[in-house]
């Protein structure tokens, strides 16, 4: 049985890819007069920000990393919470089992992007972005998240949609659980479960 669950946020618990894709492909083309399809930005997803603007070869990451934030406004209404999630977290608090989240976004992204939806009550561990040096896929984001709230690895299992969350995962010595609701290349994406829905994340309360 596990006694930490661990959540990704982005493409897991809250649906941000038209949110996070669109407000990219937006800044691009209007900053740096760049056109690029969805399809060739979704490496973005998953990672910090910074990381993919860097990937992107761009220099002043910290105005556009601001720019790129400011055009999220444009997309908030898009942003939802998955189907499922609510009632999940409502059921798992009928369990003595830690519940937390490892997320790429910035401290201030979690403010702006997740805290309004009131899943914060359930996962009172929060790691982000900006609380650790390296980020996923290395594996320190979990480590930090294990020493800061004392569960064991081998009790704890990270659910996330990306290969970025698995390698974090399989890194830092925990089990990784697939969110296929969220997730754009099942097929490619180990995993030691693999979830339709976020209710079937329950039967791991009652397996040894």
């Amino acid at each position: 049985m596990y006694t930490c669950l661990i959540f990704d946020i982005d493409g897991t618990l809250i649906n941000t890819e038209q949110a996070v894709l669109g407000s990219l492909q937006k800044m691009l083309k209007a900053s740096y007069n760049r056109e690029m399809d969805l399809d060739a930005l979704a490496f973005a997803l998953g990672i910090p920000g910074a990381a993919s603007l860097r990937q992107l070869g761009i220099e002043d990451v910290e105005h556009a990393n601001k720019r790129w934030n400011d055009l999220m406004r444009d997309y908030r209404q898009t942003i939802h919470v998955f189907d499922g999630i609510g009632e999940l977290l409502a059921e798992l608090r009928e369990y003595p089992v830690l519940k937390g989240v490892v997320t790429s976004k910035t401290s201030q992204e979690y403010l702006d992007d997740f805290v309004p939806f009131g899943l914060v009550r359930d996962l009172p561990f929060a790691l982000c972005a900006d609380d650790t040096n390296r980020h996923k896929p290395h594996p320190e984001p979990l480590l930090t998240f294990l020493e800061i709230s004392g569960a064991r690895p081998d009790s704890t299992i990270y659910i996330g949609d990306t290969v970025y969350d698995y390698e974090c995962a399989r890194d830092a010595g925990v089990d990784f659980g697939l969110a296929l609701w969220g997730c754009r290349q099942p097929e490619l994406i180990p995993a030691k479960y693999k979830f339709e829905h976020p209710k079937e994340i329950l039967t791991l309360m009652n397996r040894p």
